[in-house]
């Protein structure tokens, strides 16, 4: 099978389902997004060595990918005609979303409490997360601006959002973990 298929030349791609739209379509963008955002996680994955942490990433790149088909899927295209689901994946539910809660809860047990707002920095690896967490936010805004003209499931951005207070947490346990100082907000 070849990648390049000719058919998005005249600025249009099919969404799940079917229907064409136009590539700066606010779907496309929604989960052209979180396909950044996994991208992005990904990176950050490389730069760990911290098996727990792999492992959360992982997972979370799975869930993102089963997102972006979701978003990819306008709802009355999520039924075939003879009414089974026309995505046969495990679709974001609420317990990922008490899932990453509840890591956020762990990592926050080993952490100082926040006195002052904190620059991004200090090490690589907290900046390319800092920097998932603002493609994160991204990807909420853009799906909230989404769903104000088009029914999606409720239950993708509040993900998105848990997802980016979970990557600030994960960036304050990485400084902590490669023993770099806090950089404090100076206003």
């Amino acid at each position: 099978m070849k990648i390049y298929t000719k058919t998005g030349d005249d600025g249009k791609t099919s969404l799940f389902g079917g229907t064409r739209v136009r590539k700066s379509n606010l779907r496309i963008d929604a989960y052209g997004t979180v396909d950044e955002l996994n991208s992005f996680i990904g990176l950050v994955k490389d730069q760990v060595d911290d098996e727990f942490v792999t492992k959360d990433l992982l997972r979370i790149q799975n869930k993102l990918f089963a997102l972006g088909a979701m978003l990819a899927t306008p709802i009355e295209k999520q039924k075939l005609k003879d009414g089974t689901d026309r995505l046969k994946i495990e679709k974001v539910e609420a317990d990922e979303i008490t899932y990453l809660e509840n890591q956020m809860d762990v990592m926050d047990e080993d952490l100082e409490p926040m006195r002052h707002f904190i620059l991004p920095g200090g090490h690589s690896v907290v900046s390319f997360c800092h920097i998932a967490r603002c493609v994160c936010r991204r990807a909420e805004r853009i799906t909230v601006e989404l769903a104000e003209s088009e029914e999606i499931n409720p239950n993708i951005i509040t993900y998105l959002n848990r997802l980016s207070d979970y990557l600030f947490v994960l960036a304050r346990k990485l400084t902590k973990d490669y023993k770099v100082k806090e950089i404090p907000w100076i206003g």
